[in-house]
């Protein structure tokens, strides 16, 4: 099992164990995180499971493929470290990783 931390907006930390091959956005709907929609169920179509990655793992997350970057114009309040949380697979490599959700989703 991989490590999660999911910081809602509210200061709220989940603290979860998931599988390695599932994304950030599938283990936050599992886990009733508040603020991710994940309207389009990660096809990479919405702007709605928008997260920050922590500073501390930007580099290692990597930023957003083109198709994801195109997404993030629809997203609010976007950030260097903006990602789409459907779009960030958990591996071994991100175990320990922290997102952050922002004020709302657009």
């Amino acid at each position: 099992m991989t490590k999660l931390t999911i910081v809602a907006f509210d200061g709220n930390h989940f603290d979860l164990d998931v599988a390695e091959g599932s994304t950030v956005m599938e283990n936050a709907v599992r886990n009733s995180v508040p603020g991710i929609e994940a309207e389009c169920g990660g096809a990479c179509a919405c702007a709605t499971c928008h997260v920050y990655v922590d500073d501390a793992w930007a580099e290692r997350v990597g930023p957003p493929a083109p198709m994801e970057e195109d997404m993030l114009d629809f997203a609010y309040d976007v950030r260097p470290s903006s990602r789409l949380s459907c779009q960030i697979k958990l591996t071994a490599a991100l175990d320990g990783l922290v997102v952050h959700v922002p004020e709302r989703q657009a």
